[in-house]
């Protein structure tokens, strides 16, 4: 595999109500849900190889001091300095280190946990005999529920990096960040679930930067920073069951039929069509994954008024019946 450079450096952009709503969207329906996994008092010298993992992201927060981030199959290290914020959407494997020669000093996340004595609870500590280098990180990821997609996480680069992330985002990110620094792994009781809850935000807030920032033109995800684009795609996620066409997927963006279509096909590498198929599949998805949900109530919910009509589409794009999809995703979801 050609290694290559792939780096995102993002300054925060404005507040966007609609931008976050229609992420809201996609999130909740993906069943993402975040888990706080330790905070650190990493010193030098220091590294943690941490394993690849699917169907999550993972966050990095450098809430003192800073460190080295390598990203499996990205050329060069992230310099991650205090504040900064890093995510790895598809939860590569990836090093974190501080120190000299590391390549003897990185170790395996289970090898630095058993060293260290972490029991999952209070403050990971570990590392070397130079206390006045101390890195503390808030580490974290966020879990989608398996077989879950959308093309918006599916594109992301292999990290965003958000550099002095607290400040840049504003005092109410920052004061969060903080408290999630003070929290996390703290003595007060419900420290932790404060947290954790907390951080459920940071995702969001770091995808609507990327996306606003520009970045997103260059991964196939345009229709997200366009004004236009986006509108309809709000639209559409506040109203998935509706008789959309191309035609009226235009009159929401405020565009012409022709022009509209060329326009999505040239920043999304696709159809509009396709997409919201591909989105009502997902809600089918989740309707099927209720054990009193029929068949009907999936197709419905997919904007499909028979269901052959439904089950031909959703083999189509999942390769798999609904009925077969439901057997499957009983014995995945029982591990979730």
């Amino acid at each position: 595999m050609q290694i290559v450079q792939m780096s995102v450096q993002v300054r925060m952009a404005p507040y966007c109500s609609d931008m976050l709503d229609l992420l809201s969207d996609i999130l909740t329906n993906l069943s993402m849900r975040g888990t706080l996994y330790f905070r650190t008092s990493f010193t030098k010298p220091w590294g943690v190889a941490v394993p690849s993992y699917e169907d999550v992201a993972r966050f990095h927060f450098a809430h003192r001091g800073s460190c080295m981030v390598r990203v499996k199959d990205v050329a060069d290290p992230v310099s991650l300095n205090q504040g900064d914020l890093i995510i790895i959407p598809h939860g590569a494997s990836h090093d974190l280190y501080c120190g000299h020669d590391p390549e003897r000093t990185i170790m395996p996340l289970d090898v630095v946990l058993e060293r260290s004595g972490f029991d999952g609870s209070g403050v990971l500590v570990y590392g070397g005999d130079e206390p006045q280098s101390e890195t503390q990180l808030i580490c974290g990821h966020f879990a989608f529920e398996p077989r879950s997609r959308h093309i918006l996480m599916e594109r992301l680069p292999p990290y965003i990096h958000l550099m002095n992330y607290g400040e840049s985002a504003g005092r109410w990110m920052e004061a969060t960040l903080r408290m999630i620094g003070e929290e996390a792994g703290g003595r007060k009781i419900g420290g932790d679930l404060i947290a954790l809850k907390m951080s459920e935000v940071i995702l969001a807030q770091a995808i609507r930067s990327f996306i606003e920032n520009g970045e997103a033109n260059e991964w196939a995800l345009g229709a997200f920073s366009d004004k236009n684009l986006s509108r309809a795609l709000d639209a559409f996620h506040k109203a998935p069951a509706e008789r959309w066409t191309v035609e009226t997927l235009a009159i929401a963006a405020g565009m012409s039929r022709t022009g509209f279509a060329v326009q999505f096909q040239k920043m999304m590498q696709m159809p509009p069509m396709e997409y919201v198929t591909a989105w009502r599949m997902e809600i089918a998805k989740r309707v099927l994954q209720q054990s009193d949900a029929s068949l009907t109530d999936a197709a419905e919910s997919a904007g499909y008024a028979s269901d052959s009509a439904f089950t031909r589409a959703f083999k189509k794009e999942t390769g798999v019946t609904p009925a077969e999809f439901r057997k499957v995703d009983n014995s995945i979801r029982s591990d979730f």
